[in-house]
């Protein structure tokens, strides 16, 4: 077993390393173990250390940022429930009853909610082909996606009164390294007795969520011999281990996890509170009691990371039973999982003989751009990657334009592509139909990617028009 740790550490120590290429202050945060050679990591200081800083202050501002995302939230809600900002005023003038939004209802919707309102799948399209990559099936899997931002209460009835599925469940799962439940991801079946497709989706990077943010700039991963590196965080999110205790990644991963009656429902095990042990449990159930019916897996950001992650470990597990009824991965706007020695393991298996994984990335979004890929750390995509320019034509590639992000010859056409996407923004709906209109909120966000372009290209709404608008 192999492993790298990259722990934040105090600034003087990382500008000590930085400068000086001092040994006694990268010990401080890196915490390498196993087949890692100094001479990499010396000569890739840049990205280690802008990974620490980026980390470092994100983390400084974890409670404002929370502070501000419950604020957001509130005021956002406040003014859809009460008919706008005009009407609010004007109930509030005249004593009329003004509506108080409450947390975790119906009717409450997170920002990514008020930034692209649309709940309803694609109307041009009847009935779901059950084909990875068909247009209906990527429609369900970006709806679900977005969905996933969602509380339970909101989630359940999309999906029983506007989709007219069928509910399983949502699951508020266990992350030991952050002591937290801080992985969400809900299940649903296409019908509820003798379904045909059952449905897991994760929940993304939320916008004023520093842990997960904290998690994507993360460089620390997992090596697992003849599979290959895996980044830790995003382990760590599934329940699959805990960097201060690294024997528990080879206990859950190689040891506890191929044994099922080790890891139950029933079991009071902190495994058994976790994404990956919670979604195996239930979704075995789910295809004992639906014989015909095959699943998909998908998640937006940080949830398309676990949602190849996801099947990954069931290949880990030998769970071939429940493989063989595995009809697709699709993710979107998805950050880099592992290097190229895993991504052949998976592809060996998931791709054969036709390809089951669809990675979709929109124009100059930041975060399949991340982790860095370079010959530190070999971060490297595999899978399908369906990239769509701004114009939402549609390229099937190895991999994205600009791998890396930071790029100086990609500086000005990301600026010049920011303000077209905004003007375009504002007429939207003119153009394709009022279903196509955004949001003040959305137009918000178009605002912001004309600071940091790649941000406002991470949106969901970006990746569901590719889908019913691409070419």
């Amino acid at each position: 077993m192999g492993y790298l740790i990259v722990q934040p550490g105090r600034i003087r120590d990382v500008l000590r390393y930085g400068i000086f290429n001092s040994k006694s202050s990268a010990a401080k945060f890196l915490h390498p173990h196993g087949n890692y050679d100094d001479k990499q990591v010396a000569d890739h200081r840049f990205v280690i250390i802008v990974s620490i800083i980026t980390r470092k202050l994100i983390k400084v501002f974890a409670k404002p940022m929370e502070l501000t995302g419950y604020l957001v939230d509130f005021i956002l809600n406040l003014l859809s429930l009460n008919g706008g900002i005009l009407n609010l005023v004007f109930h509030a003038a005249a004593g009329k009853m003004v509506v108080i939004p409450e947390r975790g209802s119906a009717t409450f919707i997170s920002t990514i909610g008020h930034i692209d309102g649309r709940i309803n799948l694609d109307l041009d399209v009847e009935g779901i082909q059950l084909q990875p990559g068909s247009k209906s099936l990527m429609d369900l899997s970006i709806m679900a996606s977005k969905l996933a931002y969602e509380n339970a209460a909101v989630v359940n009835n999309v999906v029983n009164l506007h989709w007219k599925m069928h509910f399983v469940g949502f699951y508020n799962c266990w992350n030991e390294y952050q002591k937290e439940r801080s992985t969400q991801v809900f299940i649903f079946c296409d019908k509820p007795v003798d379904a045909n497709l059952i449905v897991v989706s994760f929940r993304g990077t939320e916008p004023f969520d520093a842990d997960d943010w904290i998690t994507d700039f993360d460089y620390s991963w997992y090596e697992i011999p003849n599979v290959g590196k895996i980044h830790m965080g995003f382990l760590e999110a599934m329940g699959l281990g805990d960097r201060s205790d690294t024997s528990s990644f080879q206990e859950l991963l190689l040891l506890q996890g191929r044994n099922a009656a080790n890891v139950n429902d029933d079991s009071e095990s902190i495994a058994a509170e976790s994404a990956y042990f919670v979604v195996r449990s239930k979704l075995r159930s789910l295809l004992e009691e639906h014989k015909n019916a095959k699943f998909i897996v998908t998640g937006h950001s940080l949830g398309g990371a676990l949602a190849i992650l996801f099947p990954t470990v069931l290949m880990l597990h030998e769970e071939d039973v429940m493989l063989e009824r595995l009809l697709g991965v699709h993710t979107f706007g998805q950050p880099r999982v592992g290097n190229r020695e895993l991504g052949r393991y998976v592809e060996s298996k998931l791709q054969q003989p036709t390809p089951k994984y669809y990675r979709m990335v929109y124009c100059n979004d930041l975060v399949p751009r991340l982790p860095y890929d370079n010959k530190t750390f070999l971060y490297k995509h595999f899978g399908v990657c369906l990239y769509y320019d701004s114009l939402y034509v549609e390229q099937k590639v190895d991999e994205e334009p600009n791998r890396n992000y930071f790029g100086l010859w990609y500086l000005i056409p990301e600026y010049v592509n920011a303000v077209w996407e905004l003007v375009r923004g504002m007429t939207m709906g003119m153009r394709y139909g009022a279903e196509y209109k955004e949001s003040w909120e959305g137009i918000t966000m178009r605002i912001i990617g004309l600071v940091v372009p790649g941000v406002s290209a991470h949106a969901p709404p970006n990746y569901l028009n590719s889908i019913r608008l691409g070419t």
